[in-house]
């Protein structure tokens, strides 16, 4: 049997699909597996569904196989298809790294997705990804009005399934539906049923009338989780979320970082250094303030701010009477020019670079106060190594637990009894001797130095905190600590005694030194997001383009990319992509993606051919709804007012909403009905509502600036447990984004 079995191979290296192979057996992951248990007719209804010009008449030759003795001929179909098999059973919703992995399969070789079976893969030409904020679950479900005031079900037909009687009246069912906190925010549930997870089937007949559409273009809609913190009530930018993605790991890099306890090293052997002077790493002024520094009275103008900056240093308790001292900084300008006079490609830039570190006590009353600090120069050597004995009694010496949500650097002081028994120096003392030390040239380098500023009741202009400098992996306001830092960035350990002997200010001011000087060597971009992960068309350039073998990708020219977007997307994201196209209007994106993708038909600027990846925006549903201001939405957290706080977010009215979504529906069935076959197309909301969220957190933070100086009574916000829990209630339906894939 076997010496009958033939296969041609005549277009092997001039198509994509030699690369992979067309074989069902190479696909992986459940959701391969629970498609192909499902059997083969829902390819088959999937294929008959799909409006695409392609023809099997087209394959006849090198698709023949021979099976069995009997000779007998079948055709393969080798058409590429999304498969979804209603036996799969979800535990979360997808989220857009999802998606993102789907576009990566496809065209780049990527990681095999586990939500959904992609059959002959390989066989995917093109790719496009539309980023719709404005779509929203509430559209699908009817608790958002569509061309009516009412919201019966007569007049606003839910989504139809095929797996049972309604829920509670919702027409979401059984299975594969998205109930309750998934598509309905109508009905009130604790915990989430595996059933939220799932797509729901689109209908014409269930669809309300500006969405109809869709029911054309793709199978289902799929819930998708946006991607953020519950835990701070953070929503992180969907934008960058789908154009950034993680380096890949070689299997020895895998099994390294397994082998590590704790930080995983990070890996920049192929990291492109740019020497950067450390003045660049100065903190902002709003920068500052976020991280609750007490600011320099240089930061602000002596006509307009200053009077108002020194009422609330009053109402602080941070005056001159109470012991604050400010160093001798008369403008922020008073050490421009130095870089003129400095040895060029200096790092130090003509400044004089210290690295404080404090340590402290409790005392009497709870407060902190400082029993140590140390200064070490740019070269390592130590400056100054003083105790300082406080003004109060000390009650506890390593502040295990008293303040350890107040100021968690004291938990560990390592001061003893017998190291303060002949000490003398006091605060006022070590004040003294800062003032002098302290230039206008002078910048100041530590770790979550603003409390070591409030221990000393000094301020300085000139800050570089490595907290900020090393943002968290996760984001604000999350900080790393010194520790995972260096463990991390300079493969070192610090602060081993474990509380036993303590921290050792020397050795902590040291590295934060190192930090510092590891940034300037290696550039602005290293140890932040960009160190750990790359964007989508950085990946896709290394990928091969059809018809090239991957040993010869190297040599070759890798996918292209581009970005279309409202105003001028050349900026950020736009300069990795190969092509950027600016529009004002959606209609305008619509005939780009057209132009993207087919490229120009003189070959002026896209080569003809077009590109193989496209992302797009569309903004005129987002900006009727008030969900953006002044188009902040890339902000890496939306927290954009955006309503008033005692009032709930405004919406247009039914029949305007209707209009707005009609014409964005249409933009999409446009982009669809121009695709060449064997395009992906994946079309994503990014967020929920975000207003809401937006608005308590405006509030939230109005609530903690007002709460350092005034009394309760005397607040215009109050923030209750009833507030925090609106907020992450907030936070949860803004984190509810919906998404449709298909391929034409």
């Amino acid at each position: 049997m076997g010496s009958k079995k033939k296969r041609k191979h005549s277009q092997y290296f001039n198509d994509e699909s030699s690369l992979e192979g067309s074989s069902e057996a190479q696909q992986s992951g459940i959701a391969a597996t629970l498609a192909r248990l499902k059997g083969p007719d829902i390819h088959n209804q999937h294929q008959e569904s799909r409006n695409t010009t392609h023809n099997p008449a087209e394959d006849d030759g090198d698709e023949w196989t021979v099976v069995g003795r009997g000779g007998k001929k079948r055709k393969t179909n080798n058409y590429p298809a999304l498969v979804y098999a209603d036996l799969h059973k979800r535990q979360s919703s997808i989220k857009l790294v999802d998606l993102q992995n789907l576009v990566l399969y496809c065209l780049a070789n990527g990681t095999s997705p586990q939500w959904i079976a992609v059959r002959h893969h390989a066989q995917v030409k093109k790719a496009v990804v539309l980023f719709v904020p404005g779509l929203e679950r509430g559209m699908f479900n009817g608790s958002v009005a569509l061309g009516t005031s009412s919201g019966s079900p007569e007049q606003h037909p839910k989504l139809s399934e095929e797996h049972g009687p309604p829920v509670n009246g919702n027409a979401f069912q059984n299975v594969p539906s998205i109930i309750a906190t998934g598509l309905n925010h109508g009905i009130s549930r604790t915990h989430a049923s595996p059933d939220d997870y799932l797509p729901v089937r689109l209908t014409t007949e269930s669809l309300p009338q500006p969405l109809k559409p869709l029911a054309d273009c793709f199978e289902y809609v799929w819930p998708v989780k946006a991607p953020g913190d519950d835990r701070f009530s953070k929503v992180y930018s969907p934008l960058h979320h789908m154009l950034n993605s993680q380096l890949p790991k070689s299997q020895d890099q895998k099994a390294a970082e397994k082998a590590v306890k704790g930080a995983k090293p990070v890996n920049d052997q192929h990291w492109a250094s740019k020497r950067t002077p450390i003045t660049t790493f100065i903190a902002s002024k709003e920068e500052l303030r976020e991280n609750d520094y007490v600011l320099h009275p240089a930061w602000f103008d002596p006509e307009s701010e200053e009077e108002d900056e020194a009422r609330r240093r009053a109402g602080a308790r941070q005056t001159s009477d109470l012991g604050w001292v400010d160093t001798q900084v008369a403008d922020l300008g008073a050490s421009d020019g130095l870089e003129a006079d400095s040895e060029q490609g200096s790092l130090t830039a003509g400044r004089t670079v210290l690295a404080m570190d404090c340590e402290m006590c409790t005392v009497e009353g709870g407060e902190a106060a400082l029993t140590r600090i140390s200064l070490v120069g740019w070269d390592g050597e130590v400056v100054m190594d003083e105790l300082v004995k406080p003004d109060k009694p000390i009650i506890d010496y390593l502040t295990r637990f008293l303040l350890l949500k107040a100021n968690p650097k004291t938990r560990f002081s390592g001061i003893t009894p017998e190291k303060m028994a002949p000490v003398i120096t006091t605060l006022a003392d070590i004040q003294k001797r800062l003032l002098d030390i302290l230039t206008p040239t002078t910048i100041l380098v530590g770790h979550s130095l603003n409390s070591d500023l409030e221990a000393l009741k000094l301020t300085h202009p000139f800050i570089i905190d490595t907290s900020i400098l090393l943002p968290h992996p996760r984001g604000a306001p999350l900080k790393s600590s010194l520790k995972w830092l260096a463990q991390k960035y300079l493969g070192r350990e610090i602060q081993k005694g474990h509380g036993s002997l303590g921290h050792d200010s020397i050795e902590d001011s040291r590295a934060c030194l190192d930090l510092v000087k590891k940034k300037c060597e290696k550039g602005p971009e290293w140890g932040s997001m960009a160190s750990t992960s790359e964007t989508i068309f950085k990946r896709l350039s290394r990928a091969p383009r059809g018809g090239q073998h991957p040993a010869s990708s190297a040599g070759g020219q890798g996918k292209t990319g581009a970005i279309i977007d409202h105003g001028s997307p050349e900026k950020n994201f736009g300069q990795m992509a190969s092509f950027s196209i600016g529009c004002s209007t959606d209609a305008e994106v619509v005939q780009a993606v057209n132009r993207a993708v087919a490229g120009d038909s003189d070959g002026a600027t896209i080569p003809g051919g077009g590109v193989d990846f496209t992302w797009a925006r569309m903004r005129d549903l987002e900006a009727a709804r008030g969900w953006s201001n002044n188009h902040r939405y890339d902000l890496i957290q939306m927290d954009t007012p955006l309503s008033q706080p005692d009032n709930p977010a405004t919406e247009s009215s039914p029949s305007e909403l209707a209009e707005k979504v009609a014409a964005t529906v249409s933009c999409i069935s446009q982009v669809r009905a121009s695709l060449p076959p064997c395009t992906l197309l994946v079309v994503y909301s990014g967020t929920g509502d975000p207003r809401d969220l937006a608005r308590l957190q405006q509030m939230q933070r109005t609530f903690k600036q007002e709460y350092k100086t005034k009394k309760w009574d005397q607040l215009s916000v109050k923030w209750t447990d009833t507030e925090e829990q609106a907020l992450k209630r907030a936070c949860k339906k803004a984190r509810e984004g919906l998404g449709f894939v298909t391929i034409t």
